[in-house]
């Protein structure tokens, strides 16, 4: 069995790997943490394909932490009615406050410096390279994620 920087490492790895291979941030992520904990299947990016590009390319919040959140609720999540919350809840708050103090911001417009909906922030992220730091948001929230999770399965 790993230990926990072990699983921190490969989680971070196996995302940043994903994100190089083609895959979009959340579906990287959510993956990365899926596989680390025994889970595969295609449903997990085809589930997480909607919240790449900050929603939908909506300025909405970082497709690196929802796809983190996804993957924590393989962990956290709850199992049926009734059950708590509140373990999801707090690993999703802890994410979403250390993602914010790393790169100030959740929001994938204010975190890119461009809306990925209109054309000319299609534009800007292309000629500048903004894909790199996708790749740097991608690799940060799994292993912040992984982080999370290790603590309690291991």
């Amino acid at each position: 069995m790993m230990n926990s920087d072990e699983f921190v490492a490969n989680v971070r790895k196996s995302a940043e790997e994903s994100f190089a291979s083609g895959l979009y941030c959340a579906e990287s992520v959510v993956l990365a943490l899926a596989k680390a904990q025994g889970v595969e299947s295609d449903l997990l990016t085809r589930a997480a394909t909607a919240f790449c590009g900050g929603m939908s390319r909506t300025c909405g919040t970082c497709g690196a932490i929802s796809g983190a959140i996804m993957g924590m609720g393989l962990t956290f999540g709850r199992t049926k009615a009734g059950d708590s919350v509140q373990a999801s809840y707090t690993a999703s708050q802890n994410l979403i406050k250390e993602f914010e103090q790393e790169f100030g911001a959740r929001e994938c417009h204010v975190l890119l410096g461009c809306d990925l909906n209109t054309q000319e922030g299609q534009e800007m992220f292309r000629e500048e390279g903004l894909s790199a730091q996708c790749a740097k948001f991608t690799g940060k929230a799994a292993e912040i994620a992984a982080r999370i999770v290790s603590r309690t399965i291991s």
